[in-house]
């Protein structure tokens, strides 16, 4: 059995990064837009489902791809939907990226409603080491998904990779990242990270287990008992809702903030001001299950992840050195960006 070592404690986050020539506090949306403008959006083409036999999974894996229709060289974002969603959530989000130069990955993992696993099936245990092989398979099969899209052939860049996810999906992204999970049925805590990726962002992600889950998660999702962050060491940017108050944990909404706080190395965190659990609306256009319905926040967490994927790929950090200015603390209503 592994044992983890200790948490590291926080380390204190460095000063905003000053504002660029021309761009001073914000308070209105349309000025904070306008900072962080992103490249012009083009039209994108999606393909779904691409299927690609599974007969270990028991179930055969089923993709979506996203894709603009022009450019090159185009970075690849693996997307992680939350408990019960599917490959056709979140497209806010997976849009706005796939429209702005990104081609975007999602697969329905086993805990999809669309699927209907009965209570009592026997993968229900292991399914958030399902969805970690989900991801890696879709790396695997990067030539086949390319092969899929018309006019994508040989316009990736594969050393380009970043991995995003929700709620679930967040701690699916993040155990790609470095973070250990202990499994409930064997003890162990391996590293299932993944080299091919590069940098990730986590939405509303869980934080630490430990006597503050509730009896429910800690019956219902033992997979959150144990997380070890201080080996979640790549770059990433972690969005928290100041309201997400989840029925999982009874520390409130700073539990989503632990995989900022608690993981070392470059990492950034955006609380949104209000938000709560579904970010204003990120899970769909038409999402009922969203609380709190809000464009501007949707519309902020488009811009700041695009604009922190293009800067932790190396692409172009303009507009992510504009989201550190603008959104410094006290510089805007809608939320706040720490780096460290």
């Amino acid at each position: 059995m592994t044992t983890p070592k200790p948490e590291p404690e926080p380390e204190p986050a460095p000063a905003p990064a000053p504002a660029p020539p021309g761009i001073d506090a914000v308070d209105d949306h349309s000025a904070l837009v306008a900072a962080l403008a992103a490249p012009p959006a083009t039209p994108i083409v999606s393909v779904k489902p691409i299927v690609l036999p599974s007969p270990s999974r028991g179930t055969d894996l089923h993709v979506s791809v996203s894709a603009p229709v022009s450019g090159r060289d185009l970075p690849i974002i693996l997307f992680a939907h939350g408990f019960g969603s599917n490959l056709d959530g979140y497209a806010p989000l997976t849009d706005h990226w796939a429209a702005h130069g990104c081609v975007v990955v999602q697969a329905t993992h086993l805990d999809s409603r669309r699927l209907g696993l009965t209570a009592d099936d026997p993968r229900r245990p292991r399914m958030w080491r399902h969805r970690v092989e989900d991801l890696r398979r879709l790396l695997d099969e990067l030539d086949v998904l390319e092969a899929a899209v018309p006019g994508l052939a040989g316009r990736l860049d594969r050393g380009r990779v970043a991995v995003a996810g929700h709620s679930f999906g967040g701690q699916t992204a993040a155990i790609l990242l470095g973070l250990r999970v202990t499994d409930p049925q064997t003890g162990a805590a391996e590293d299932l990270s993944d080299p091919r990726v590069s940098a990730g962002v986590l939405l509303a992600t869980a934080g630490a287990g430990g006597d503050h889950l509730t009896p429910f998660a800690h019956a219902q999702l033992p997979w959150l008992r144990e997380q070890h962050f201080s080996h979640l060491t790549a770059p990433a940017l972690v969005v928290a809702g100041d309201e997400d108050d989840l029925p999982l944990t009874t520390r409130g909404p700073e539990w989503t903030t632990d995989p900022y706080v608690l993981s070392p190395g470059d990492k950034s965190l955006l609380t949104l001001f209000g938000a709560q659990h579904f970010l204003g609306g990120i899970s769909g256009y038409d999402a009922a299950e969203t609380t709190d319905e809000n464009p501007a926040h949707v519309a902020l967490v488009r811009q700041v992840t695009l604009a922190y994927v293009r800067h932790a790929l190396g692409i172009d950090s303009s507009a992510w050195n504009a989201a550190r200015a603008v959104l410094a603390d006290g510089r805007h209503a809608l939320g706040r960006l720490i780096s460290k």
